[in-house]
C-alpha cells in the first residue's frame, strides 16, 4: 500500500485499491474500489480513477482526467468489465479512458510509452499498442484497434471499429472512417491516403531499401488502378525478404471495413 506521505489528505482511496509503495496522489483525486497501481505513477489532482483497472508502472496522470469509467455505450449495463493501462504512458489534462463491454472482450486496453495529450477520448473495447501519440481533442470511438507508434493529429475522429496500422499518421482534424493500413499517412474529411511516413522511417534509421520497398508497395496498392487483391497478388510474394512489407500486407488483409483510399 502507498506510504500516507505519498497521498494528499484530501484525496480519497477506496480501502480495496491496490496501490505500490511509491504511488503518488495529488488533491482532491479519488481511487475507487478494484484498482491496481503499480510503481512510481504519478496521479494528478482532481482525477478520478474507477474499476476495475490496472495501471502499470511510471505512469502519469495530469489533472482532470478520467479513468477507467463505465462506457457511453447504451447497452453497457452495469458489468465488471476492466481497463488495462500497460508502462511510461502520459495521460494529460481532461482526457477520458472507458471500460470495455461484454459484447466485445470486456476489455480496453492500452500499452506501454503512449502520450495522450488533452482532452483525448479512448471509448470502450479499444485496443492501443505501444509508442503512439494521441494529439490533443482526438476522439477514438469503440471497438478500434491501433498499432505501435501511431500519430494522431489534434482532433482527429476515428469511426467505431476502424483499425489504424502501426506507424500510421493522420493530419489534423482528420476524420477516419475506414482502415488504415501500416505506415500509411491520411488527411481529409473524410480522411484519403496521401503518401507514407517516410520521413518518419528515416528518423528511425530505417535501411534505404526498406523505404524504397515500401515506397513501391504504396504505388502499389494506390496509385496503379489495381483492387486491393491484385494489389496482394503482386505484393505477398515479397513479404519474405522484408519484414516492414510484411506488416504492410498484413493490415491490409485484416481490414474488415475496407482501407482508407
Amino acid at each position: 500500500m502507498t506510504h500516507p506521505a505519498a497521498i494528499h489528505p484530501t484525496a480519497i482511496i477506496d480501502p480495496t485499491a491496490e496501490l505500490d509503495h511509491d504511488v503518488q496522489v495529488g488533491p482532491y483525486s479519488i481511487i475507487g474500489p478494484r484498482v491496481r497501481i503499480g510503481a512510481g505513477t504519478v496521479v494528478g489532482p482532481h482525477v478520478v480513477i474507477n474499476g476495475p483497472t490496472v495501471i502499470g508502472k511510471n505512469n502519469r496522470i495530469f489533472q482532470f482526467a478520467s479513468v477507467g469509467e463505465d462506457c457511453q455505450d447504451k447497452k453497457y449495463k452495469g458489468e465488471p468489465t476492466r481497463l488495462e493501462i500497460g508502462d511510461n504512458n502520459v495521460i494529460r489534462e481532461h482526457c477520458s479512458i472507458h471500460r470495455g463491454t461484454v459484447q466485445d472482450q470486456s476489455l480496453t486496453r492500452i500499452g506501454d510509452n503512449n502520450l495522450l495529450m488533452a482532452t483525448v477520448h479512448v471509448a470502450h473495447d479499444c485496443m492501443i499498442g505501444n509508442d503512439n501519440i494521441f494529439a490533443n481533442t482526438t476522439g477514438i470511438a469503440g471497438h478500434v484497434h491501433i498499432g505501435d507508434g501511431v500519430i494522431l493529429g489534434g482532433m482527429t475522429g476515428v469511426h467505431q471499429f476502424c483499425r489504424i496500422g502501426s506507424y500510421a499518421m493522420t493530419a489534423g482534424c482528420s476524420l477516419v472512417l475506414k482502415d488504415i493500413p501500416a505506415f500509411v499517412m491520411v488527411s481529409g474529411n473524410p480522411a484519403g491516403a496521401r503518401s507514407m511516413n517516410f520521413e518518419g522511417m528515416r528518423r528511425r534509421g530505417w535501411d534505404a531499401d526498406v523505404v524504397a520497398t515500401l515506397r513501391r508497395a504504396y504505388k502499389t496498392v494506390y496509385r496503379q488502378g489495381l483492387t486491393l487483391e491484385q494489389a496482394l497478388a503482386e505484393l505477398e510474394p515479397q513479404v519474405a525478404t522484408c519484414p516492414q512489407l510484411a506488416m504492410f500486407v498484413d493490415s491490409l488483409r485484416a481490414s474488415e471495413r475496407g482501407i482508407t483510399r
